[in-house]
């Protein structure tokens, strides 16, 4: 099993995971993706979310901020959406994408695992 497929599947293993996906944030490609819910479109997900962290980043720059995002949290009424770039230099220019049902997940868990999850993923 390779290592990205292994990270997935840790992610998955989050309780309250609705889905997940390894992205590539300058492309908007997805390099791996698990998920369980049929309402949940990951591929939409993964492109929306690159927006997201690009847009971040160019706010970063102008501000001239110059550290790391850890994480970017999205708060909905029932599900919280995590996106963590990767920050490893063996996978630069990717973030991990969580989604997680609210009602079952624990954000500070979810949060802590992913990134002990982020700190192993070699691609």
């Amino acid at each position: 099993m390779s290592n990205l497929e292994l990270a997935l599947k840790e992610m998955m293993g989050v309780d309250g995971t609705i889905g997940v996906a390894v992205v590539d944030y300058s492309s908007g490609m997805t390099l791996g993706q698990l998920g369980s819910s049929k309402s949940l479109d990951l591929q939409v997900a993964a492109a929306g979310n690159t927006e997201v962290v690009r847009a971040k980043l160019r706010t970063m720059e102008q501000l001239g901020i110059k550290e790391d995002i850890e994480d970017i949290l999205i708060s909905l009424a029932t599900q919280y959406h995590i996106i963590r770039p990767v920050t490893g230099r063996k996978a630069k220019g990717l973030f991990l994408y969580m989604a997680l049902d609210r009602g079952r997940a624990n954000l500070a868990l979810a949060r802590h695992r992913l990134r002990e999850i982020e700190e192993s993923l070699e691609i």
